[in-house]
């Protein structure tokens, strides 16, 4: 299993960055240099519990598809989304939020297994857990830009 850790510190009320977070255009918004759309399930607004979506997008030059669901969520403070279907073995990605003297402290905790024994490990090793790594510090600095930006209207 691979745990990846991310803080991100934003200047924005906590139900703003809760939301964001979970709003699916936003999301393709900020996956756009991987061209992921949402294909089914919940395509567009926020996602609740025990919702689905099916995301397509172009990653080591492939188009792969990723179905999670929401399987928790407590307003405004914590979600989870989980994998039905896709390429890894298992996928859990939990959100947590938090807000201290103006400042709402987004948590991503990404846990994962690959498939393919040796090579999955291998891959994870090599691209992998980097390529993950930078997608979500990309999709956080849109976030961020986004909450911060709503928070000065």
């Amino acid at each position: 299993m691979t745990l990846i850790e991310i803080n991100t510190k934003i200047k924005a009320p906590l139900q703003t960055v809760f939301d964001i977070s979970r709003d699916i255009d936003v999301h393709q918004k900020s996956a756009s240099p991987t061209n992921e759309i949402a294909i089914a399930g919940v395509t567009s607004g926020l996602i609740q519990y025990n919702e689905t979506v099916t995301w397509r997008g172009k990653h080591f030059g492939i188009y792969l598809t990723h179905k999670s669901r929401i399987t928790a969520m407590s307003l405004y403070d914590y979600f989870v989304d989980e994998m039905e279907e896709g390429k890894f073995k298992s996928f859990k990605h939990e959100h947590f939020f938090s807000h201290e003297n103006g400042v709402t402290v987004m948590k991503d905790k990404i846990l994962y297994e690959t498939p393919f024994g040796f090579f999955g490990k291998l891959f994870d090793v090599l691209l992998l857990k980097r390529h993950m790594t930078n997608f979500v510090l990309a999709r956080n600095k849109v976030l961020k830009g986004l909450a911060e930006k709503k928070n000065d209207a």
